[in-house]
């Protein structure tokens, strides 16, 4: 059996969305994905229409129980990036099932990931933008997020 392709990434200063839609792309190329510091991945817009954005979400209602039929979105960083390469899968398909389970996110860099070489893209980098940006650690700690205590 052939050794398995493995890209670690940085999302710091990362455009969420591009960035997302890389790894997606290199998850259904059969590679493992470990992205390091989601909570410095940025969201391109306003910072106040972006917070709403997100919260308009959590305004969701159903007629039946919320807790068990409503939506459920992220709160945390790492999840809700997970959640953002999940929504560029095929998800119904064995195929995009089993890319998904190869993605690794974490926040801020763990312990055994120290030492390594970490790619970042490019075409993703958050200094092409020439406006305001928040990053995804902002926007989960108005979501709710109290942030890891060190």
């Amino acid at each position: 059996m052939s050794e398995q392709k493995i890209l670690y990434v940085d999302a710091e200063n990362q455009i969420l969305g591009r960035l997302a839609s890389i790894v997606a792309k290199k998850l259904l190329e059969g590679y493992r994905v470990v992205v390091v510091n989601a909570e410095k991945a940025v969201v391109s817009g306003e910072k106040k229409r972006v917070i709403m954005g997100y919260k308009l979400v959590e305004k969701v209602n159903t007629l039946h129980n919320p807790y068990r039929h409503g939506l459920r979105w992220p709160r945390t960083p790492h999840r809700l990036f997970k959640r953002t390469v999940r929504g560029m899968l095929p998800m119904n398909k064995p195929r995009g099932r089993n890319a998904y389970k190869r993605l690794r996110v974490y926040i801020g860099v763990p312990p055994e990931l120290e030492g390594k070489e970490f790619t970042r893209f490019r075409e993703a980098d958050a200094s092409r933008l020439g406006r305001d940006y928040i990053t995804l650690g902002e926007v989960c700690r108005h979501l709710g997020w109290r942030g890891i205590e060190a």
